[in-house]
């Protein structure tokens, strides 16, 4: 789907279904998006209900409600603002790229999409100066992003050049098929040599930056952990997601008590001190969404990060 093709689906249109026997009990951002099918995204659903376009019984509902036969849902699909997203000439460290897909060893301080308060100098506005073309399936702000890394995050991460290669990569990322590996340094001495956090994370329901280990509103999240090294007051690790979380890492490193260096919302203010969290998407590994093949990549710790980490070797 091109990028001009989704705008034009996104006129102000009221929609209205009544709920039969068999969606009883279903999701309603799942019912809704089962209705609109593939040219819009889950997430653009909720977040239409969030803002109270989507109504059941004439009462708006949160994206959790479960549906009964015979409830009447109604959606009114907003006008889309246009989207003033302009290609910029900003260099990238390609680590690969074909008709399909782009890997890029994303810098430190680097947005991955245009939000409030970072129109530009993203890594889209990079990838459309680059690419002729992206995915449009999760609209007009995040062409071709199939997931993310956070601003302060170094490291690998893929974009779909179209939308068959977008599905393929999205459903190997929901099988927890693609392989995703990241370097920490941690504070304190991690005393297991590797080990598994399988703790839940949502919101933090105190500050809506921030989010926690919590049991209601939460989703799944598991993170394995090896110690590569160790500094004493601080330990070097190595990562595998097994899901992918905002904030993942940060939260569950935070939750057992090791949290990473530098980072300005989980960490700890006293230690060393670095520009962002010391973490880096170090491997990326997927299957390519045409021929099947496997592909991995690794990128070496920033000079930043390893400069720390060479000081620390030296005292």
């Amino acid at each position: 789907m091109s990028l001009n093709k989704m705008s034009e689906d996104f006129e102000e249109e009221k929609l209205e279904w009544v709920a039969g026997s068999a969606d009883a009990k279903e999701r309603i951002d799942k019912y809704a998006k089962t209705q609109l099918g593939e040219d819009v995204s889950r997430s653009q659903i909720q977040l239409w209900i969030e803002a109270g376009n989507l109504l059941v019984n004439e009462a708006p509902v949160k994206a959790n409600y479960k549906l009964a036969e015979g409830d009447r849902v109604e959606l009114t699909i907003p006008e889309a603002e246009p989207a003033e997203i302009e290609p910029e000439n900003i260099p990238l460290d390609i680590y690969y790229e074909d008709g399909d897909v782009i890997v890029v060893n994303k810098t430190r301080g680097m947005v991955v999409h245009p939000a409030p308060g970072h129109s530009s100098g993203t890594l889209v506005n990079a990838l459309m100066y680059h690419c002729k073309d992206l995915s449009g399936i999760n609209g007009e702000l995040r062409p071709g992003i199939v997931h993310r890394i956070d601003k302060d995050t170094s490291g690998l991460i893929m974009a779909a050049k179209n939308d068959k290669a977008h599905a393929s990569l999205a459903a190997q990322l929901k099988a927890h098929s693609v392989t995703r590996k990241y370097y920490a340094l941690v504070h304190g001495n991690v005393s297991h040599d590797q080990g598994t956090v399988d703790a839940p994370i949502g919101r933090d329901p105190h500050d809506r930056k921030m989010y926690t280990v919590i049991e209601r509103n939460s989703k799944q999240a598991v993170t394995h952990f090896q110690v590569v090294e160790r500094f004493g007051d601080y330990t070097l690790l190595e990562l595998k997601l097994e899901t992918g979380r905002t904030h993942q890492i940060r939260v569950h490193m935070k939750f057992i008590g090791h949290p990473l260096v530098g980072d300005p919302l989980y960490g700890r203010s006293k230690g060393i001190k670095m520009d962002g969290q010391a973490l880096h998407a170090a491997v990326l590994g997927f299957e390519h969404p045409d021929d099947g093949r496997y592909l991995e990549f690794s990128a070496p710790i920033p000079a930043d990060m390893e400069a720390v980490l060479q000081s620390l070797r030296n005292r």
